[in-house]
Parts: structure tokens; sequence; C-alpha cells
């Protein structure tokens, strides 16, 4: 069964001339489905435009918490006509995120829980990013329990349980494969085997042995065979077991 890539990037300005070249290679790399995220109204809608000009690309869209600054007074209005598109299944990536200096707390929450209620009204899943910010992430998930999956999971195994108890997936990227990642170790062996996500938040977060380089969905089977090692599974059939994961929370 054939890789689906739950969370990507992938912008003419990451990959220049050579996107369409990659983008075509994939089934040849046993890619066959991938989930182009947004951040912003722009990258939104150029990943609904590649959605709709690939049939294996699905899309996202939503407002990362890094760039919740300088919104225009009718964002929302304009995710929510992005979420209407046919080739837009989810709304993302959205979230919380304290790592930098300089962030706005109380902004950073509003535009979360506007779109968190906006998910709820849509009946669609979301794509939750957190990162430094685990306590109030957590408190907003519990209050509006949304579908979805908590993205590039860097949390203790505690979180992560708590996150599959509020019926959610969780979802790992090539830092898996990391030689110091073992709180994300043991956070991976946490999770039911239906509720893991494979990911490789292209063009960041390269598995080994291609760490430092820019990620693109073919290296996907990397982090899938250390997910299979902690799990105890073969590699082919932790690929599909999370493909079967990805096409039930997204509706493919």
């Amino acid at each position: 069964m054939g890789i689906f890539d739950t969370h990507a990037h992938y912008l003419r300005e990451d990959f220049g001339d050579g996107l369409d070249g990659l983008l075509a290679g994939m089934p040849e790399m046993g890619v066959e489905k991938i989930m182009a995220v947004g951040y912003d109204l722009a990258s939104s809608e150029e990943e609904a435009d590649l959605a709709r000009r690939y049939s294996f690309i699905t899309a996202a869209a939503g407002i990362h918490p890094e760039n919740v600054a300088g919104l225009p007074d009718d964002w929302l209005q304009q995710v929510e006509s992005l979420l209407a598109r046919e080739e837009v299944t989810a709304l993302g990536e959205i979230g919380l995120d304290y790592h930098y200096e300089g962030y706005d707390k109380a902004l950073q929450a509003e535009v979360f829980e506007r779109q968190l209620i906006l998910a709820q009204k849509l009946d669609m899943p979301v794509i939750i990013h957190s990162r430094d910010a685990c306590e109030d992430t957590m408190a907003l998930l519990r209050k509006y329990r949304p579908r979805g999956v908590m993205h590039c999971f860097s949390y203790s195994p505690e979180i992560a349980r708590e996150v599959v108890r509020l019926g959610m997936y969780v979802g790992f990227t090539g830092g898996l494969t990391f030689r110091n990642s073992k709180k994300a170790w043991a956070s991976c062996a946490e999770v039911p085997m239906g509720r893991l996500l494979l990911e490789t938040d292209s063009p960041y977060m390269a598995p080994v042995p291609h760490r430092g380089e820019k990620s693109h969905s073919g290296m996907i089977k990397y982090t899938a065979a250390k997910m299979a090692e902690i799990k105890g599974v073969s590699a082919e059939e932790m690929t599909g077991i999370c493909r079967e994961n990805g096409e039930r929370l997204f509706g493919l």
C-alpha cells in the first residue's frame, strides 16, 4: 500500500522551478497521497491550487500561529472561502507557538480559537501545530474537542495519551529518526496503531540519513521504518496503517 504524507508544504518559493518535476515523480517513489498544508492566506491558496492540478494531493487552509500579526479584518471569511473549495479537506495548520521571542500570546489564542470554532461549524478536521505551548494548547483542545491531528508531535507520552483520549490523531515527522528523540519514541509507543500518522513537514525535518537536507514526501519511508521498529511491525504494514488512518481522518 502506498504512502500518505499527511503534512507537507510544497510552495514555489521553497522548491523553485523543480517543484513540478519533484511532484510528478512522487508516484514512482511510492507516494500515493499528500496533504499540502497552508500556513497563511497566500500559501493556503497556493496549496489549494496545487491540489487542483495533482489528483494525489489534497490541501489544508489556515493561519499558523507565527502568521497571526497583520491579518486583514476579513481573514476568517477568507479562510472559510478557501475551505469551501473541493480540494481543501482540512483546516490547518493552526495552533500556538511560544518558541521564539516576541510572540503575541493573546493574539495567537484568539486566532486559534476562532479557527477551532470555524472547524466545528463546518465539521472539518484540523491540523494542530503546538510548540512550547502544551498547557494552553491542551486547554483549548479540551474545550472544543476537534477532530484532527496534533502534527509534528513533540510532547510527553502522557500528553500523547490525552490527545488520543480526546479523539485525535498523532503525527510524527522525520524527527522520529533523530538519535536524541527518546521522548518522541516513548510517545509514539503510547499511541495506538489506529491513531498514528506519518508526516514529512516538507521541506523541513528531513529524516536520517538525509538530516539537514530539504525534505520531500519520498523520504517518509525512513520515518515509517523507525515507527515500525517502535511498534514491532513491518515498515510496509506501518505505512499501510498510517495511510488508512489519514484517509479516515480527512475523509478521502
